[in-house]
């Protein structure tokens, strides 16, 4: 189905693109298609909007590198996308329960969303 490729087409470009700046309009221009329609395309297949697959896949990766890296709090969520370190830190709190130091701490990355 055309609906299905455009899908794995815009996790693809998101996937390539997820340490830049991604808005739901350049996102769905990259698909050609105006951004309520793709929105409402990729919640019915993914089950998730597009803005909250692009948070969930940050933090995911964000977590990965909090456990497998010694690189600084501040500039892991600054490669996440995120202004602070205080906004990152409640948006990691509200996915995987703990501050992103404590996770660090335990050492075992538990992915919250893969590709």
């Amino acid at each position: 189905m055309e609906d299905n490729s455009t899908i794995m087409k815009v996790i693809d470009y998101i996937e390539n693109n997820l340490d830049g700046k991604l808005s739901l309009d350049k996102v769905a221009g990259k698909a050609g298609y105006s951004k309520f329609h793709l929105n409402r395309l990729f919640s019915e297949r993914v089950g998730l909007t597009l803005y909250k697959y692009i948070q969930l896949r940050r933090l995911t990766v964000a977590a990965e590198k909090l456990v497998n890296t010694k690189k600084p709090i501040i500039e892991i969520a600054y490669e996440a996308n995120y202004d602070s370190q205080q906004s990152f830190t409640l948006a990691f709190r509200q996915l995987y329960l703990c501050p992103p130091q404590k996770y660090r701490i335990t050492g075992v990355h538990t992915p919250k969303l893969n590709r």
